[in-house]
């Protein structure tokens, strides 16, 4: 009988298999940009960063999340449902956006995460939002003024899942990459004497540095990190939306409104990010592989 129960076992695991194939197969079929016309009370739910001062972070007074990805994210909900929409939001990591978007468990991504090549393969994007550029952090002190100072026995602190670590590595073979999970901890690291620097893009080690004056940037910016909004492919009349609702925030002075509320005092004007520079239309993918970004 036992080998019964293990056929029994064996066919109700592949039924189940396929019944998730299948529900996920009917989620794909499902273009959100119908939904959210045909719903009185559209929901969409935006995978964002929780961890990220200025594009966002978890505010403890308030116990929501908020940032300029967050302020972005509900004007584009404003604008796709005729303010009938409600913005949700799921923390989501570098390492988590795109399996969680694949499942289905948020509708789009907005969380620093930048234009690449290898993602376009995974994922549609919209046109850039913002415009970064990958950077080094090092206390006040530090000997390190730009990436040509680094050398075998630095060691450089980076984000799983981001395309810093895989830029670094590139750029900079010959220092000691160590990958943490998320900027929280990378701070600590660099805090803790762990590593000797901290990279990733400018304007959110601009934002570590609001919180934390006795850190800089080591120079100029090394690369350029177009930001884009992440759908599943498949969606092409919620990505028809998504762009023509970015071209509206942008035109009609709710992104500049939101730009300066959250980088007038810390980004000049014509800085990477600016409205100036994070113009409608798309640019060219960066060429890493992995991506933060």
């Amino acid at each position: 009988m036992k080998w019964m129960k293990h056929k029994l076992l064996g066919f109700s695991i592949l039924l189940m298999t396929l019944v998730l194939v299948g529900c996920g197969e009917a989620v794909a079929e499902v273009d959100i940009g119908t939904r959210i016309q045909t719903e009185e009370t559209p929901v969409l739910t935006w995978g964002v960063k929780a961890d990220t001062n200025l594009f966002g972070f978890y505010n403890i007074q308030s116990s929501k999340i908020e940032g300029f990805d967050i302020d972005i994210a509900s004007a584009l909900t404003d604008e796709m449902t005729n303010g009938n929409g409600i913005a949700d939001f799921v923390e989501v990591t570098s390492k988590t956006r795109i399996p969680l978007l694949k499942t289905g468990k948020i509708d789009g991504i907005l969380a620093t995460m930048t234009i690449t090549e290898e993602r376009e393969k995974q994922v549609d994007f919209s046109d850039v939002y913002f415009n970064g550029g990958q950077s080094l952090l090092v206390p006040e002190d530090s000997e390190i003024n730009s990436i040509e100072d680094l050398t075998e026995e630095h060691t450089v602190l980076a984000i799983k899942g981001s395309s810093s670590t895989q830029n670094m590595r590139e750029l900079s073979p010959q220092v000691e990459v160590l990958d943490l999970e998320n900027y929280s901890e990378g701070f600590v690291a660099l805090q803790s004497g762990q590593g000797h620097a901290l990279t990733t893009d400018d304007a959110i080690l601009l934002g570590m540095i609001d919180q934390n004056p006795n850190y800089r940037l080591a120079g100029q910016s090394f690369t350029e990190e177009p930001y884009g909004i992440a759908i599943n492919k498949g969606q092409d009349f919620f990505h028809e939306q998504l762009e023509a609702a970015l071209d509206t925030i942008q035109g009609n002075g709710v992104y500049d409104e939101i730009y300066e509320k959250w980088f007038g005092e810390i980004l000049p004007a014509g800085a990477p990010g600016s409205p100036s520079t994070s113009t409608t239309g798309a640019a060219e993918p960066a060429l890493d592989e992995s991506g933060d970004e």
